[in-house]
């Protein structure tokens, strides 16, 4: 049997890719920036604030979940969900990492 795709990278690149990926909806941009905005919500308020349904926003809560951008912990019968500051500080190393190249090398390119 063959090597899936992802398997051929390092765990950290296919780490990053599962972070990236999860932002890569704008509905979870705005729910990260709801969710700053706030310090912590749950889950009825973020559907107050979106134009989408209640499980649609759940399931975008999953994936940021899951990729490790947002952490919850349940409050009777709520989740109350926060930043995960671990998921995004790999994010940052990853794109300050870019800018950093770009300052050092401002010519010679294409």
């Amino acid at each position: 049997m063959g090597i899936t795709k992802t398997e051929g990278f390092t765990d950290s690149q296919n780490e990053l890719a599962v972070l990236t990926k999860a932002l890569g909806h704008p509905a979870r941009i705005a729910i990260i920036e709801y969710i700053i905005r706030v310090n912590s919500c749950i889950c009825g308020d973020i559907v107050n604030e979106l134009p989408l349904a209640q499980p649609t926003v759940s399931q975008h809560l999953k994936e940021l979940k899951n990729a490790g951008l947002i952490k919850g912990s349940v409050e009777g019968s709520s989740i109350c969900y926060c930043i995960d500051e671990n998921g995004f500080e790999k994010v940052k190393g990853f794109f300050k990492t870019i800018y950093n190249h770009i300052e050092k090398k401002k010519t010679d390119c294409c």
